[in-house]
């Protein structure tokens, strides 16, 4: 956000119900997508225009469901959920690491699938993230809705062809949870292609090297605002 904020770009940031400061921790389990939609809404609604949009991961896929019924100059999708959903995701978690999504099941809880510094270092960050700040990060990782996730997975998928917000699709060559060739699908579905950076992993806003990241972000939007 200084980032952008230092060339020219006015930046703000929320934190969905259940998460951050927000209210409706007590039902964060329950959380729908439309729910999330409703709280991007009601923010960008606030502001003095309507605002361009960028979404990470799960918030790429939230990004998507917004975009079906609201308006934006343009919007960037960063290691985003493809708009086919996260089954792919839960296919791989699952193979990979049977025994940790089986006891995830049961209690709903998705924090177990990340919630280690040895398993957010297999999922999220790349090899030149200091453990250190592996273990920095995963601290203030926090739960997710499992009906968001079922969501994501099966439940209310991206009609992508009510979107038609210009789109920025950015990906990252060592990511395991949206590998380049899901980001390229999803890049392939809104008819333009993906930008994949090298030597990174699913956080790309975190990875060394991010300002890359920020300035290609930053190089587009200059393209489409001109």
């Amino acid at each position: 956000m200084p980032y952008f904020a230092q060339h020219g770009y006015a930046s703000y940031a929320l934190s969905l119900r259940g998460h951050g400061s927000s209210q409706g921790k007590e039902r964060l389990r329950w959380w729908r997508i439309a729910d999330y939609v409703a709280d991007v809404a009601q923010v960008a609604a606030s502001l003095p225009a309507p605002p361009i949009i960028v979404g990470h991961s799960a918030g790429g896929f939230i990004v998507q469901k917004y975009l079906e019924t609201h308006q934006a100059p343009a919007a960037v999708l960063l290691a985003s959920v493809a708009p086919s959903g996260a089954l792919p995701i839960v296919l791989s978690m699952a193979a990979r690491h049977p025994l940790v999504f089986l006891r995830a099941m049961p209690t709903l809880d998705m924090q177990r699938l990340i919630g280690t510094p040895a398993l957010s270092r297999e999922w999220l960050f790349s090899s030149r993230m200091s453990a250190d700040q592996v273990a920095q990060f995963t601290a203030r990782m926090q739960n997710e809705s499992f009906l968001a996730f079922m969501d994501m997975s099966l439940l209310s998928l991206v009609r992508r062809a009510k979107i038609r917000t210009p789109l920025l699709v950015l990906g990252a060559h060592g990511d395991r949870l949206t590998p380049p060739r899901t980001i390229e699908a999803t890049a392939r579905a809104y008819g333009t292609q993906a930008q994949i950076f090298p030597g990174m992993a699913h956080d790309m806003m975190l990875e060394p090297g991010w300002e890359e990241v920020a300035a290609s972000i930053l190089a587009w939007l200059q393209q489409q605002m001109a």
